[in-house]
């Protein structure tokens, strides 16, 4: 397992920067087995050094690309295969390691209307969100209605620029139609929280 501060979702890709010493020993066991591990989310302390706390529910991910960068330290380029819940937490010797299961998208598919209208709530969150936050990037996502409908949900979630709880919880989602009206109503909603501040700073 692989604890960070970050949220993937299945069908998206993360790159990683792999340099401390645990995490290149997990690098080397993953790349001379499945090329598969575990990332889930750290919802308190920090990635390094160990003593973080964890999320339960995470995603399993396949080693796209490995770029090694000298003294064991390496760019993988990883992409989400299936969310997993872990069963227990093993002793992090050398590396976190744990007991998961896999967690299959239950019923409730999307459809190509809600995944047009919720794409058309992050693009509008984005936008206002790149004038808001200065500094502020998000991975670029140029999503096609005519992709797969189990992909799409996913993708948008990646591309969204919410909070790492709220991205939490959409992972969690047991179903893609349930995911998407949860992702559509937080986006609208923090984009009526951001102009309602931009108003505000407009007037005074």
């Amino acid at each position: 397992m692989f604890p960070l501060a970050a949220v993937v979702f299945p069908t998206t890709g993360l790159p990683l920067h792999v340099f401390e010493r645990r995490y290149q020993c997990l690098a080397r066991d993953v790349m001379s087995g499945t090329g598969e591990f575990g990332i889930c989310l750290i919802s308190r302390g920090c990635e390094v050094g160990g003593g973080d706390e964890r999320v339960d529910v995470g995603t399993r991910v396949h080693i796209e690309l490995a770029a090694p960068l000298g003294e064991e330290r390496w760019i993988l380029v990883t992409k989400g295969i299936e969310r997993i819940r872990v069963l227990e937490w093993l002793e992090d010797d050398p590396y976190p390691r744990a007991r998961v299961q896999a967690m299959p998208v239950s019923g409730g598919g999307a459809t190509r209307d809600l995944v047009a209208s919720t794409f058309r709530a992050v693009k509008a969150l984005r936008r206002l969100y790149s004038e808001f936050a200065d500094g502020w990037s998000s991975p670029c996502v140029d999503l096609q209605l005519e992709e797969s409908l189990d992909a799409a949900p996913w993708m948008l979630c990646a591309m969204s620029p919410l909070s790492l709880s709220d991205l939490q919880i959409l992972l969690e989602v047991t179903d893609d139609y349930s995911r998407l009206s949860l992702l559509r109503e937080l986006c609208d909603a923090k984009r009526k929280d951001l102009e309602d501040v931009l108003r505000l700073s407009d007037q005074g």
